[in-house]
């Protein structure tokens, strides 16, 4: 395969997590122009990020079924047409109902989220089936680098588009899906030994056997997902709102201000993607320093009384992020065998759309009751976390077992000095740890 056509097929499974993040990311900068313009109460703007969400997150795991049944790509094209069609739905609802249009925009929302479920993680399955060893982290880092871009671009965005009209964003979802569908459909080749005809209760008890012998490493890499998107949702929701009433921003400089976390967890998460490759103890660390310093953060943000150190607390959350997600990323993708991997990011999808889902209501309820607490209290949790992390991510559990039938699976892609991809040595079987 030509090195040029080669990053093409990364740059497609790119756009999966960089469009889907743009969901949640591009409203966080207009919810006060919603909550103004439909008179909403906090909560009830809460709920156009949680109804995102939880249907995303509830849904992923039969994504991840169907995608190990039928094929990656079958999975992520219409779910991203879905995904485009719930924005259309948002839009013209807001369009033609005026102030009454809030239930309709929630439908929109809740299509929007089913199609989320069958993006991102299904990518990073479709990602972990191209590359083995140190290549996997590295290109996992990059998928995770430009989840992470799009949640730098999208606020800048939102508070573009805002500055049209606030339901500009809605409308927007189906043009930047339509140049996606069609890379991801016609650019990446997909191994087809990977499909595994299961019915339903086989696929149950898939599940149970992922979580036999590894049960507390995958859980623990769950909840670590989880906690680092909820918290960073958490502020993003809590920032949207204080930059307008305590430090007087508006439009795009909100916009520029609610990147600056999201900014340094982009580019952390690529350079991490880069350093990790097959150091699996260095994985782990990472893992439980980037909780531990969000948590770090969320408690010097509880003391902050300069606009300075509050953005340097921030940018500190962000950095956290960025060291912890690509670690988990790898981690769990690493540790299964091809045939269950679409489960396994899956599940973990869905955890961190929960995590994703809970943060604006949290941070909504704990603002009530002073900044302090809500700082202190998800400090906390990030702390445990971190402990966990710190006892429970073993490296042992992190090889992934040998798969017989990825013996027949066409040759795997490589990554290039210039983050290309090229047709690699013909294919040898994984080692003990999944090499």
């Amino acid at each position: 395969m030509k090195p040029q056509k080669s990053t093409l097929v990364l740059a497609a499974l790119s756009g999966v997590p960089f469009i889907m993040v743009l969901g949640n990311s591009m409203l966080i900068p207009v919810l006060p122009d919603i909550k103004a313009a439909l008179h909403l109460t906090q909560f009830k703007v809460s709920l156009l990020i949680t109804l995102f969400s939880i249907p995303a997150g509830i849904v992923i795991p039969l994504a991840g079924f169907l995608s190990d049944r039928f094929g990656r790509k079958k999975v992520i094209a219409p779910a991203l047409i879905l995904y485009g069609l719930g924005g259309i739905v948002a839009g013209l609802a807001a369009i033609f109902m005026k102030g009454l249009a809030y239930p309709a925009i929630l439908g929109g929302r809740i299509l929007q989220g089913i199609g989320a479920a069958g993006t991102a993680p299904i990518a990073m399955a479709l990602t972990g089936d191209l590359f083995t060893g140190k290549q996997r982290g590295t290109a996992l880092g990059i998928i995770e680098a430009a989840n992470g871009l799009g949640k730098v671009v999208s606020p800048i965005l939102g508070a573009l588009l805002g500055l049209i009209t606030w339901y500009t964003t809605f409308l927007f979802f189906p043009l930047v899906v339509i140049p996606v569908v069609l890379g991801v459909w016609f650019l990446v080749r997909e191994p087809e030994s990977n499909r595994q005809a299961q019915s339903v209760n086989q696929y149950l008890k898939s599940i149970a056997r992922i979580f036999e012998k590894k049960s507390a490493m995958l859980l623990t890499s769950f909840l670590g997902g989880a906690v680092a998107l909820l918290i960073l949702f958490g502020v993003l929701f809590f920032l949207s709102e204080h930059l307008e009433t305590v430090f007087r921003l508006n439009g795009v400089r909100k916009g520029g201000a609610l990147a600056i976390p999201v900014l340094f967890m982009s580019s952390t998460s690529y350079l991490t993607g880069r350093i990790i490759k097959k150091r699996l103890a260095l994985m782990k660390w990472l893992v439980v320093v980037g909780l531990a310093l969000i948590g770090g953060a969320l408690t010097m943000m509880g003391f902050y009384r300069t606009t300075y150190l509050f953005f340097i607390a921030i940018s500190l959350a962000g950095i956290g992020t960025g060291l912890t997600l690509p670690c988990l990323n790898t981690i769990i993708t690493s540790s299964t065998a091809t045939e269950r991997r679409g489960l396994v990011t899956s599940l973990y999808g869905g955890v961190r759309f929960v995590g994703v889902a809970l943060g604006p209501p949290l941070f909504g309820l704990l603002m009530g009751y002073g900044l302090p607490l809500m700082f202190w209290s998800t400090a906390t949790l990030a702390g445990v976390a971190a402990l966990l992390a710190a006892f429970l991510i073993r490296v042992k559990d992190m090889k992934a077992p040998t798969a017989p039938e990825e013996k027949n699976r066409p040759t795997p892609y490589t990554l290039q000095p210039a983050f290309g991809l090229a047709a690699r040595k013909p294919w040898n079987p994984p080692d003990e740890q999944g090499r």
